[in-house]
């Protein structure tokens, strides 16, 4: 890599950790009843779903889903879901790229709230900010 694009990307993970601070002022909103895409040790819900258990095959109807998903390739897989899920309420934590088709095809359409996080967030795992901006993405549908 060069110079300019190794500071493109500042994580070899797609995996960024929720802050606390901002995942107890959700839980306070919404009260989760199961984090979606958690490891053991980072699982912010006594109920969660690792890679093993794979959040994406698990029913999230009827539910109070957190899920601040792997941001890789397979994102839009995790939106398509929580923009799926009935009689409860599904939020995300995910990077605002706006101009990728999943925003438009799933978030834009079906979201019932997009919040921005103004500036770039420090992950609970890096000691620099993101290299991207993020937003709180929220699901609402009651049949």
């Amino acid at each position: 890599m060069t110079a300019f694009t190794s500071g493109l990307r500042s994580s070899t993970s797609n995996e960024w950790t929720t802050p606390k601070y901002l995942f107890d002022e959700l839980n306070r909103e919404f009260k989760f009843t199961v984090d979606a895409a958690s490891t053991h040790e980072n699982a912010l819900v006594d109920k969660h779903w690792t890679i093993e258990e794979d959040g994406l095959s698990q029913c999230w109807d009827n539910e109070r889903v957190w899920c601040n998903p792997p941001y890789g390739r397979q994102i839009a897989k995790w939106v398509k879901k929580a923009s799926e899920a009935v009689g409860g309420v599904v939020v995300m934590l995910i990077p605002a790229r706006t101009d990728t088709a999943y925003w438009h095809d799933y978030i834009f359409s079906n979201a019932s709230d997009i919040r921005f996080i103004c500036g770039r967030l420090h992950f609970s795992n890096s000691k620099n900010a993101a290299p991207f901006p993020s937003a709180i993405v929220v699901f609402e549908r009651w049949q």
